[in-house]
């Protein structure tokens, strides 16, 4: 299968010029997911996280950089699986100050950076990876299904549950011409559980995923 991103970039730059008909949102809703492999679609993407600051405000950061592999089967969704990688050092967070003004001892370039590298935080160093395997899905509602799996960050493998919806699919991806389905998911976990330090933000991390995944006619 070519390059999911390739495709999506390519052939969204030819809608106006084409003219090509978009699929509309009801028929996107009538559509029903179709058994398969599929990939995730890292230009409609996004994994944010949060951990509550000072007590009073959810903090909140991104992954630019996730890769996942869905195996999917409706009519017997327990046996569906998703495996997840994320590059820690795509961490995306704002930072309008001067870093560097504020934090002159700091070996690091900017604030992204401490968080990627620092050993208190995601120590991507030493753990260049964070994933996530499903170990079972069990269904919830007509879309929706509790998706529980070993999440190995830092070194530590602990069990996480995720709520995930199915958001709609698509009988052909009108750039890819192959099902397409989306999902969102949320979670919370305990940093504490897997090394990190109490420190002055909370201990626990909520999960939020929006993604599309784009079937791959080629993988078994």
């Amino acid at each position: 299968m070519r390059n999911i991103r390739n495709i999506v970039l390519s052939c969204a730059a030819l809608v106006g010029v084409c003219g090509l008909t978009l699929p509309s949102a009801a028929m996107a809703e009538d559509a029903k997911a179709a058994a398969g492999v599929y990939k995730l679609d890292p230009t409609h993407t996004a994994l944010l996280w949060s951990v509550r600051h000072n007590g009073i405000s959810n903090y909140t950061a991104r992954f630019g950089k996730v890769e996942a592999t869905l195996k999917l089967d409706p009519a017997r969704i327990e046996s569906s699986k998703i495996e997840v990688s994320i590059d820690p050092t795509s961490v995306d967070v704002p930072y309008p100050a001067d870093y560097k003004g504020s934090h002159a001892n700091s070996p690091y370039a900017s604030w992204p950076e401490e968080i990627s590298r620092n050993e208190k935080m995601l120590n991507s160093d030493k753990f260049p990876k964070i994933t996530f395997t499903s170990t079972s899905v069990k269904r919830t509602g007509d879309n929706t299904a509790d998706v529980t799996g070993d999440l190995t960050f830092l070194g530590v493998t602990k069990p996480v549950t995720l709520k995930a919806k199915l958001e709609g699919a698509l009988d052909s991806h009108p750039f890819a011409g192959v099902p397409a389905v989306a999902f969102a998911a949320e979670g919370t976990f305990d940093r504490t559980t897997f090394g990190q330090p109490v420190g002055f933000v909370g201990k626990d991390v909520t999960i939020r995923f929006d993604g599309e995944f784009i079937q791959d006619p080629q993988a078994k």
